[in-house]
């Protein structure tokens, strides 16, 4: 389930997620693996969900570890916002 405001990082293939998941919570981050919602595409079937206050740790763990998402997208009411995509710009 993805509540109000939470952030959904999306990644391409499974392997990618998987690890991206163990090294988050190595580092102590508040995450929850989860299937993608429906509403967002992906080339895997699971994503990271984890509220605003995570994001700075979650992006800085993931981009040292080489695992930046393809793209970031947080809930806002029935709706998903871009925050970020794959090139690195806002959406």
């Amino acid at each position: 389930m993805v509540r109000d405001n939470d952030i959904v990082a999306i990644f391409h293939g499974i392997h990618r997620v998987m690890k991206a998941e163990k090294i988050l919570k190595e580092a102590g981050a508040e995450i929850l693996l989860i299937p993608t919602p429906r509403e967002l595409s992906s080339d895997c079937g699971l994503a990271i969900r984890f509220v605003p206050a995570e994001r700075e740790r979650v992006l800085k763990v993931l981009a040292e570890a080489d695992l930046n998402p393809v793209e970031l997208y947080r809930r806002s009411g029935r709706d998903y916002e871009l925050l970020l995509s794959s090139a690195g710009n806002p959406g």
